[in-house]
């Protein structure tokens, strides 16, 4: 299906900030969305959270997001929420994850998602610069207001540092169109109303909320939450997402697997492999 992708025309030649490489690797995927699958930093250890970013950067995911471990993640399903539980345990800090974030940038470009009161506990601009130094490409903040995020996105902005925009089902038209224009570097839609979580089939309407975002996007949108297979990745990007996101059923296959790494690797080259059109 045809799509106008604005943000893809001004992608500069050698990316210099964030928002510049992570346009520059939704651009790589000309005719296909761009796969960005999940990692939670710290789980099973913080070596093998490496490791497994790495299989991804080999498996042909575009773009990784680098979860930090935090006790009352309020938008993860259990699968997430447990794997935060067991990093936490083990010792996973924000520094230990922010090391994975600058070596897996060395690879492609990671995109941190975290919740607000840990970038509050830092305050914003010792927050936004220490994702700049780790070479952190952007931030995602899935319990951040837009009336309260102006201080969060100067910092940012300040840092080169792309502060990505989530809308869900159920945003209202005209917040909508205010989220959307305050995004930097893709959009994160989420395909459904509650947590993260595989589910059995992508949401009926997800092609009508993608064509909504569409229409106020100056940047790439993506798709998650419940996003799982193959399939289900083909289907958004048929219904218009520029990227695809995918979590729950990776780190499932790493608490399950002997090899998580390997595991993980073989889903993400699946994936990637589903997502070619």
């Amino acid at each position: 299906m045809g799509k106008s992708k604005p943000a893809r025309d001004r992608v500069p030649a050698v990316p210099r900030t964030g928002e510049d490489r992570i346009a520059a690797a939704f651009a790589l995927r000309s005719g296909a969305a761009a796969l960005m699958p999940y990692v939670m930093g710290g789980f099973p250890d913080m070596t093998t959270s490496r490791a497994i970013g790495e299989a991804y950067a080999a498996n042909g995911a575009d773009l990784v997001e680098l979860g930090v471990p935090y006790s009352d993640p309020l938008a993860d399903g259990p699968v997430i929420h447990a794997a935060a539980t067991a990093a936490l345990l083990a010792g996973a800090k924000l520094d230990g994850v922010l090391e994975v974030g600058a070596a897996l940038s060395q690879r492609l470009p990671v995109v941190l998602m975290c919740y607000v009161n840990l970038v509050l506990a830092r305050g914003a601009e010792r927050f936004a610069t220490a994702l700049r130094e780790a070479g952190v490409s952007g931030l995602i903040v899935p319990d951040l207001p837009l009336h309260e995020s102006d201080e969060i996105r100067r910092a940012c902005d300040t840092a080169d540092v792309a502060l990505v925009a989530l809308v869900t089902p159920t945003t209202p038209a005209d917040r909508l169109a205010k989220i959307v224009a305050s995004a930097r570097g893709f959009v994160y839609v989420v395909s459904v109303v509650g947590t993260t979580g595989e589910r059995a089939a992508l949401a009926g309407d997800v092609g009508d909320l993608l064509t909504r975002v569409r229409e106020h996007a100056t940047v790439p949108v993506a798709l998650g939450f419940g996003i799982s297979t193959p399939d289900q990745a083909a289907q958004a990007a048929a219904a218009g997402a520029d990227g695809v996101i995918v979590a729950s059923r990776l780190i499932r296959a790493a608490a399950e697997a002997q090899d998580p790494a390997a595991a993980t690797g073989a889903l993400v080259a699946g994936l990637a492999a589903g997502l070619i059109r």
